[in-house]
């Protein structure tokens, strides 16, 4: 693939618009760098490194070190306010105030806090080992005029390093040379984001000699580059070489744990070192997330701290009040505890200061109230749960061999509580390989093949199924299609070198040239079978690619300076080979939405060919070149109501001049070093790509993964909400609704657009404030509409919601949220259509604010991660964009059908768990503090503890906590296939039915009467009779273990008659649940679908 060294020609260094070009202006030293761009580096002086106080190479992905790991620790520890309590009493607990030992109540707390700290210690130790191992790992660097091997975490900047073939790039490097003769090279970025295509790399011409040892002995360059930085995809700098200065770009930079591959080694030089290197800018800690039962939980704890205050009050008022009349006309009450020669604990003369230290004592003796060990217990349950569902095997995607991950334990019991689920379609819903289905060129539509999405549409309609052509049709698609994979196209017109006899087969010669050569795609040869593979950047490409080759337009080879293919000449029946040489590449961007090549034919012709999407191509055609734009839109429409991708083809000729003219702007906006440099080269790039002319229109398909409807279907029986959030336009997006069954027939849809000839005359105007106070009211009319249509249907009738992104970000930018989202919670399906990251991230955030309900967000793309980090759950889909959503997430799966296993079976288990588990927590702590209340009542509120302190130091950290996380983990109401069956269980954790204020009211009321059985009859079965064989009464020791005793069995007891009254419950019977269908006034469930109401409720 590597062409000859010395070749005459143009270079990768000038072709793509994000990369290097030789600057005409080559006069002058390096101009002041502006702000954020301040980096320099001295190429082969890594002395100059240390001046500047650049970091070295060595990186540290440790939360602690061996200085601070104690108290920073502590400080973890005692963020928490349980701690913090008992921390206090533990010091109270050394003084006479405490009635008991000090080390009865500072042992507890040493076991808790120190096995978590232990636990964050292990963790630490081995994030330790693997930066030892990184730090150690060997790379050539080139000193005293050759390479010597040395550490990585020895690495300055401005060293000069080989890497070889399979081996990580130790730092972000600029690529000086590579062993292949035009300095390519190619990098495997699955670390950074999980993509497994390769990716090509490029050096500038200037510096492709480097790769000899004797030429970098008088390789000396400066570099001014942009400030380190977490963006992966973007780098900006200027190379100063010999008085001359060269424009850098990203397809110079080889960032840091990315792999060499198919290269047998590269020169580079040390740009970003350690914790600068963009890698290391991308290691932040996502935002935290809490689930809102511990939110509740913590205000639980906070009401106990009340009530803790509140009976240790009462207490000492009451102990004041007997204190003070203990002495009465000088006689004593409480002789036994010579109130004459008290101390001022017990002082008579001084009742309100013994009655105010007696309030501290109060505070430790009832501490037990506040469960020491609840969450220790609660992560220790949640670790478990992360493991029942990371070894889930119904969630294992054989394919791919992915597991589900749960990437974070603190999240469990919300998946039982989702309201709503905003899901991105490509690669979510879709499985994100394409398929080429249908063209249009030339006016002409070609291409027999029936979609998914047609199909489904036809199947929710019905009576179409019936029609003879529509079967013949699909008939036929599946006779002569040729299986492979990413061509899914059948139409004799244009195979086999047919398309010739075509009336415009000039136009279809040029439309399969487009789709041969106006890609990133790289070609690899397998050296067994000859077979050529093709490693691109997005499906989109590959199936262009493949599509072209299948037409009788192979594309082979790339190198620096042209493109190979093997052509079918209609003017000899056969094929030749071609090549063109590459000029420039302007690259696809999500703001640009359009791809464009500039080339020189072997005839000499200039050529621009573009490919994009057709809200920006059809703008940019010249008058003479709009002679098929009626048709093609036609085609265009038609193709997106059958639930395809489209994409616009198009052409220009240039001339010389138009050339030499355009490139000079553009060299010189690409040699900027400053934070507009993107916008420059967008509007260099803008100028060249008018006056186009039509080619065509490409339509690939996206299908459905297995299981998809199947799966909406049952979490919209569960009663959650769904929401698509796409950039397809309204037409596909409303398709796929209906393939995948978030519509349906009887299903009435209200579409919010401004995609209407008032608007768009409106626009032309150019009036800004005018057009934007005129959209919002059309838009507020149009919300206001809807909104009167749902509520007048009353339930009678299920709506749809769809809108696009023009009119979505007006809402979202005015005061329109509420109304819209009043509307959309109206309707059983919201589909949002055209929206962008940004959009997607703050309809999640207007939907989680607005509902104060659970939401989860599905995806699986970078321009997913804003929606998966606003929502309160992201879940990430291991798919073909790579793992940034995965990495970005809470819960990862490998298909978006596991969604409903998921949700409606781990959900359930885990939010009942959580919930009883908690619950049953404060039950049995609540019992165990009020006996104590009830002992002091009895004792004239003296401070003498009913129990053992060794016991109550150990009720909560050893006695009752393992029955309460063996609760947590295995406790199950349902199996699994009842919970899929009967989907609308979930809905007891969406109304938060077991972790409602009523349900823990009643625990806490179920605690505090079981005290008081618990110590009066206790107390009136052993007190008043003779316990002993010689006739003595049984003494506080015998009631201190008497009581403890009891509650131990009661609380066990209860767990187990919770257990069987379960298992007295069959699930197939009536008394468990009734099946009937859901009323019609319920417009989320239209179609017939399955009602479960609970008869009865365990308290």
């Amino acid at each position: 693939m590597a062409g000859r060294r010395g070749r005459a020609g143009i270079r990768f260094s000038e072709l793509y618009s994000f990369s290097c070009a030789r600057s005409q202006d080559d006069a002058g030293g390096p101009p002041q760098a502006g702000r954020g761009y301040s980096r320099e580096v001295h190429c082969n002086e890594p002395a100059a490194a240390s001046r500047l106080g650049y970091p070295d190479n060595r990186v540290s992905t440790t939360k602690y070190t061996a200085v601070n790991l104690v108290p920073k620790s502590l400080f973890e520890q005692f963020r928490r306010v349980a701690n913090v309590f008992f921390l206090v009493v533990a010091c109270v607990s050394f003084s006479p105030l405490a009635p008991y030992r000090a080390v009865s109540v500072l042992l507890p707390l040493v076991v808790v806090v120190g096995a978590t700290m232990a636990k964050e210690a292990v963790e630490d130790w081995r994030r330790k080992q693997q930066d030892v191992e990184v730090n150690n790992r060997k790379v050539k660097v080139y000193v005293d005029h050759t390479y010597h091997q040395t550490e990585w975490k020895k690495l300055r900047v401005g060293d000069v390093v080989m890497v070889e073939k399979d081996e990580f790039f130790p730092a972000d490097l600029l690529l000086l040379s590579s062993s292949y003769e035009d300095g390519i090279c190619y990098v495997e970025t699955m670390n950074l984001d999980g993509e497994t295509n390769l990716k090509l790399k490029q050096c500038l011409e200037v510096t492709m000699m480097s790769h000899e040892v004797h030429s970098l002995r008088k390789f000396k360059s400066l570099i001014r580059c942009e400030d380190p930085n977490e963006n992966l995809y973007t780098f900006t700098g200027t190379m100063y070489h010999e008085g001359s200065q060269y424009s850098l770009s990203p397809k110079q930079l080889l960032l840091r744990d990315s792999k060499l591959r198919n290269t047998d080694y590269v020169i580079g030089v040390v740009v970003f070192t350690g914790h600068d290197t963009k890698v290391m800018q991308n290691a932040t800690s996502p935002p935290s997330k809490r689930s809102g039962i511990e939110r509740k939980m913590d205000k639980i704890i906070y009401a106990l701290f009340c009530v803790l205050i509140l009976i240790a009050s009462i207490g000492s008022v009451f102990f004041g009040i007997e204190t003070k009349n203990d002495i009465k006309d000088g006689v004593s009450k409480r002789w036994y505890l010579r109130p004459d020669d008290a101390s001022e604990l017990f002082d008579p003369k001084r009742a309100f200061l013994a009655s105010f230290f007696h309030f501290f004592t109060g505070l430790m003796l009832y501490g037990c109230l506040i469960p020491i060990s609840l969450y220790i217990s609660i992560e220790i349950v949640k670790v478990v749960q992360s493991t029942f569902i990371n070894q889930d095997q119904e969630m294992y995607y054989e394919e791919t061999d992915k597991p589900a991950r749960a990437r974070t334990s603190n999240l469990n019991e919300e998946l039982g509580q989702v309201d709503t689920i905003l899901s991105d379609k490509t690669g979510t819903l879709t499985c994100n390989s394409m398929e080429f289905v249908r063209c249009s060129i030339g006016g002409v539509a070609y291409g027999d093949a029936v979609t998914e999405e047609t199909i489904g549409k036809r199947l929710v309609e019905g009576p179409d199924l019936q029609n003879p052509c529509f079967a013949q049709q699909h008939i036929r698609s599946w006779d002569f299609i040729k299986f492979v994979k990413g061509f899914n196209f059948s139409d004799e017109r244009l195979m086999s070198g047919q398309w010739v006899k075509e009336p415009h087969s000039d136009v279809i010669q040029k439309f399969f040239q487009v789709l041969a050569i106006c890609h990133t795609v790289v070609p690899e040869v397998k050296n067994t079978t000859g077979k050529i593979l093709y490693e691109a950047e997005s499906p989109d490409e590959a199936a262009f690619v493949i599509a072209a080759r299948e037409f009788g337009f192979e594309f082979y080879e790339r190198t620096q300076s042209s493109i190979s293919l093997h052509e079918f000449d209609p003017r000899i029946g056969g094929k030749v080979d071609r090549k063109y040489k590459l000029l420039n590449i302007l690259e696809f961007s999500s703001a640009r939405k359009r791809m464009s090549i500039i080339v020189r034919n072997e005839e000499g012709q200039l050529l621009l060919l573009c490919k994009g999407a057709d809200s920006v191509m059809f703008d940019r055609l010249a008058e003479a070149g709009r002679a098929f734009e009626m048709e093609t839109r036609e085609h265009v429409n038609r193709y997106s109501e059958a639930g395809l991708r489209t994409l616009v083809v198009a052409y220009r000729e240039l001339t010389e001049e138009e050339y030499n003219m355009w490139n000079e702007v553009f060299s010189k906006a690409k040699s900027l070093v400053s934070d507009n440099r993107d916008e420059m080269m967008d509007a260099a790039a803008d100028g060249i790509e008018q006056k186009l002319t039509l080619i065509g229109v490409t339509a690939v398909e996206d299908k459905l993964q297995n299981g998809v409807p199947e799966c909406i279907e049952k979490l919209v029986q569960a009663g959650i909400k769904i929401w698509v959030l796409t950039g397809d336009k309204m037409e596909t997006a409303i398709n796929i609704g209906f393939s995948c069954n978030l519509l349906w027939k009887e299903m009435k849809l209200i579409v919010i657009t401004l995609d209407k000839p008032a608007v768009n005359a409106l626009e032309k105007q150019g009036d800004k404030e005018s057009i934007a106070k005129a959209i919002s009211e059309d838009i507020e009319r149009q919300i206001c509409e809807a909104k009167a249509e749902v509520s007048l249907a009353r339930g009678s009738v299920a709506f749809g919601l769809v809108i696009d992104g023009k009119s979505l970000n007006f809402v979202l930018m005015s005061n329109l949220e509420k109304s819209f989202l009043e509307l959309a919670t109206g309707c059983a399906s919201v589909i949002c259509c055209r929206a962008s990251p940004k959009q997607k991230a703050l309809v999640t955030r207007m939907v989680k604010r607005g509902t104060k309900r659970t939401t989860l967000a599905v995806g699986d793309g970078a321009n997913d991660v804003g929606m998966l980090q606003e929502a309160d759950i992201g879940v990430g889909i291991s798919g073909v964009e790579g793992m940034q959503a995965v990495m970005s997430s809470d819960f990862a799966i490998a298909q978006f059908r596991y969604l409903e296993r998921l949700l409606l079976v781990h959900g359930h288990w885990c939010y009942r768990r959580i919930a009883a588990m908690i619950c049953y927590f404060f039950y049995k702590n609540i019992i165990f503090g009020f006996t104590l209340f009830w002992f002091e009542a009895h004792a004239s509120f003296s401070g003498q503890p009913a129990y053992n302190d060794w016991y109550i130091a150990f009720y909560n950290v050893a006695f009752t906590s393992l029955p309460v996380i063996a609760l947590g983990v295995f406790d199950k109401d349902v199996s699994a296939s009842i919970c899929l069956k009967y989907p609308l269980l979930h809905q007891d954790g969406v109304r938060n039915i077991l972790f409602s204020w009523s349900r823990i009211l009643g625990w806490m009321f179920n605690g505090f009467c079981g005290s008081i059985l618990i110590f009066y009859l206790t107390t009136n079965a052993i007190f008043n009779q003779a316990f002993w064989k010689h006739g003595n009464v049984a003494g506080s020791e015998l009631l201190g273990v008497t009581i403890p005793c009891c509650f131990q069995n009661i609380i066990t007891s209860f767990k187990e008659r919770i257990q069987k009254a379960r298992l007295n419950i069959r699930p197939d019977s009536t008394d468990f649940c009734k099946v009937g269908w859901l009323s019609s006034d319920d417009p989320a469930n239209e179609k017939p679908r399955l009602a479960f109401k609970r008869s009865h409720r365990i308290c």
